[in-house]
């Protein structure tokens, strides 16, 4: 029979599904998939459920129903100060992984030049590469992942159609500062490119750290596409609604792609996503020190038990480092034997870098779980370092 498509069949089964089939075949503690095991907010999920039986189960607006589209216009406003329009300015998606598709195939043309900056979502890379368009990779390296300017500014050329930008970031829970925003804005205008904004994890920052959109940035309201995620917002990852901000001349490519891929989101979500986007400032504020806590619980936990714990400013994601523990293999190693013999999962780092040399004794842990099963994992890994100190021979 002929081939299938090349890079499909050259792209491996995501690093997410792997572990997480590996933790079911070992009973482990699922700290590798960033989403949440407690749902989302009571009246969120009772407006989606009142909404199913409301009779409006047939297609909704292609680009979103009316009230989901106000509801997002109206928190640019609140948190950013962003003035848009709902009725043209606003396209509602499938979850943001389809939002990202569309912005991408919004404004790439075979052989246009996207920069991506690595560590980077396993969907990023695929995607450039689907519609043709050449991606240039620039590295951040831990533990500060810090903005390489001039390998930025050199990655930026006559074919340079876009950047993918995703602040606060995975998995580096790196916020960019609006220094490093306002060199990317620079980047843009000398170039005449667009951006495309992961922002989904938006609300979750910690320690003070804001998010800033680059849409805020002057000049960049018409160059940029700003992705919002309701899984991430409320803690419901499962029901894959997104939401794309754009300047009207941008939203018409972006509805096209859309309508191509998914054509339209199940109206009674998006109906209790409006509800959830309409609440007041103190839930925000709540979702955020939330997190916090288990940020601490699980950093503090790890850093005791002999981990090196990076920084998190945002996310749903700790870093460790853990050649401090003596581990001598690579990450990957590492998480099947975590796996296997703590029954605890995690996610190698290196699974977000597309380049060679990618840094390869880091872990990322997922804190977005109830607490009690924080410290069950916690007390699970203890257990097996103690194992392990206790079997020198076993040490990688």
């Amino acid at each position: 029979m002929k081939s299938q498509n090349d890079l499909l069949s050259a792209t491996g089964t995501t690093i997410f599904t792997v572990m997480s089939a590996l933790a079911v075949e070992h009973g482990a503690i699922n700290l590798g998939q960033g989403f949440p095991d407690y749902d989302g907010p009571a009246d969120v999920l009772q407006a989606a459920a009142a909404a199913l039986l409301d009779g409006r189960n047939q297609y909704p607006p292609m680009t979103g129903v009316p009230e989901l589209r106000e509801a997002v216009a109206a928190a640019n406003r609140r948190f950013y100060g962003i003035e848009v329009d709902p009725k043209t300015e606003i396209v509602v998606t499938s979850g943001a992984t389809e939002a990202l598709t569309a912005c991408l195939m919004a404004v790439l043309n075979p052989g246009d030049e996207c920069v991506l900056i690595e560590p980077l979502y396993d969907t990023y890379l695929p995607v450039v590469k689907l519609l043709g368009a050449i991606p240039k990779l620039v590295r951040l390296s831990p533990p500060k992942w810090e903005l390489p300017r001039a390998e930025l500014a050199a990655a930026f050329g006559p074919r340079t159609k876009a950047i993918l930008l995703n602040t606060p970031m995975n998995p580096a829970s790196k916020v960019f500062t609006a220094a490093e925003l306002a060199f990317v804005a620079e980047l843009l205008q000398k170039h005449d490119a667009y951006a495309i904004c992961d922002e989904v994890y938006e609300h979750l920052t910690f320690d003070g750290w804001k998010h800033i959109p680059l849409m805020t940035l002057p000049g960049m309201r018409a160059r940029c596409m700003r992705i919002g995620s309701a899984g991430k917002t409320f803690s419901l990852t499962g029901w894959k609604v997104g939401y794309v901000t754009c300047d009207r001349s941008l939203a018409p490519n972006v509805a096209k792609a859309h309508q191509n891929l998914t054509f339209t989101t199940p109206p009674n979500l998006q109906r209790g996503v409006a509800v959830g986007l309409m609440k007041d400032d103190g839930y925000f504020a709540e979702l955020s020190s939330t997190l916090q806590r288990k940020r601490d619980l699980l950093a503090d936990g790890l850093a005791r038990l002999g981990f090196g714990v990076l920084e998190t400013r945002g996310s749903y994601f700790i870093t460790t480092d853990v050649r401090p523990l003596g581990w001598t293999g690579d990450d990957v190693s590492f998480c099947r034997t975590l796996t296997e013999e703590a029954k605890v999962t995690a996610i190698p780092v290196t699974a977000f870098y597309a380049g060679p040399d990618a840094p390869s004794h880091y872990v990322r842990f997922a804190f977005c779980k109830n607490e009690k099963l924080l410290e069950a994992a916690l007390g699970r890994i203890e257990a097996w370092l103690e194992r392990r100190r206790a079997a020198p021979a076993a040490v990688a």
